[in-house]
């Protein structure tokens, strides 16, 4: 589409927009649901800006995916309604049969048309908040990473009659130099000088995330308050959130980033599901994570502890596990009121009130 024609298309539009990885389709309709135009534009900022930098003012519906962060903001930046929709809510399980790169577009743009609500639109977090949740999405790559060789390395020892005495992830490739059986050293000792190079990149990760507190999220130090939650829980709970005034309530949260059990109800038919594991993966097992921490040996007595306690000996070869999933949930919660108010965390409120 040239620039005169796209100069002569209403001011009113609604374009749906499938984004490809390099070639997008745009589908775009007028107030009465009419087509107006198709296209195919090269997923890059110039071939957005060639197409949508010709008007304002549209509502241009797209997709959750890779590109979707950057091209939301771009489309917002060119003075447009941006609606991102989450396929995974519009679509369910299956998607549709009958389905192309075109009728993708045309679809988003009337569903939009429709009711808005229907495409289940999500809100992308800024650029910074992006970058600085890399930092954490990178130390968790390779923390994974450190964990499979240093498992590796215990199941080879292992298979020859040897075992490596326990110690921390951090401490394992000097204590384990020194118990490798010799028959061994060729094979591993360059994994363990592998395991000590990555135990010397977290630590500098973690220095990183420190500072990311220091200077940009001082409420991150804030929220490190309940036991179990330090500094790595709380930045990364501050980023995925990052702005707590878009729920209404703190018990929002909880569905948020997917700790609540998966809704399948129908007439006397109430079977107990899986939580829904949305939003966020990281958030929720670090979360999950503290609730362990919390409920563990080393916990200490507290609100949390308690609730955790109060559900565990309900019987049932999942109780403990449930009682895990219900803090964390709480423990979410709670943090988003500790975020919103400012308070002082008090471990043992509920326990003092229902005293009075």
């Amino acid at each position: 589409m040239t620039s005169h024609q796209l100069r002569q298309l209403p001011a009113k539009l609604t374009v749906g927009l499938d984004l490809g990885d390099t070639i997008s389709r745009v589908y775009a309709i007028d107030a009465a649901g009419a087509r107006v135009s198709e296209a195919s534009i090269p997923t890059t900022r110039l071939g957005l800006t060639r197409y949508f930098g010709q008007a304002t003012d549209w509502c241009v519906v797209l997709e959750v995916g890779t590109h979707s962060p950057w091209v939301s903001r771009q489309l917002s930046a060119l003075g447009h309604d941006v609606v991102v929709a989450n396929p995974s809510a519009v679509y369910g399980k299956r998607r549709r049969r009958h389905r192309n790169d075109r009728l993708d577009a045309e679809f988003l743009a009337r569903q939009d048309r429709a009711d808005r609500q229907l495409l289940h639109p999500i809100q992308h977090r800024t650029a910074q908040a992006q970058e600085h949740l890399e930092v954490v999405r990178a130390r968790d790559q390779i923390v994974q990473t450190r964990t499979k060789l240093v498992n590796h390395v215990r199941g080879a020892v292992k298979a020859l009659g040897s075992r490596i005495r326990s110690c921390s992830a951090d401490a394992f490739a000097k204590r384990a130099a020194a118990e490798l059986p010799d028959a061994l050293r060729p094979a591993l000792m360059p994994l363990l000088e592998v395991i000590a190079d990555l135990t010397r990149r977290i630590a500098t990760f973690d220095r990183q995330i420190s500072a990311l507190i220091s200077i940009h999220y001082p409420v991150a130090q804030h929220l490190q308050q309940p036991a179990g939650v330090g500094p790595l829980t709380a930045l990364t709970y501050h980023l995925v959130i990052e702005d707590p005034t878009r729920f209404r309530k703190s018990r929002d949260v909880g569905p948020y980033v997917g700790l609540v059990p998966r809704l399948d109800e129908s007439s006397q038919s109430q079977p107990q599901l899986r939580i829904t594991k949305a939003g966020d993966a990281l958030c929720r097992r670090l979360l999950v994570s503290a609730a362990q921490y919390i409920l563990g040996p080393f916990g200490p007595p507290c609100d949390l502890r308690r609730h955790g306690e109060g559900i565990a000996p309900r019987g049932g070869k999942n109780a403990k596990k449930r009682a895990v999933i219900a803090v964390a949930r709480k423990l979410a919660v709670l943090l988003h009121q500790l975020w919103v108010s400012g308070a002082v965390y008090d471990p043992d409120y509920l326990l003092v009130r229902r005293a009075a």
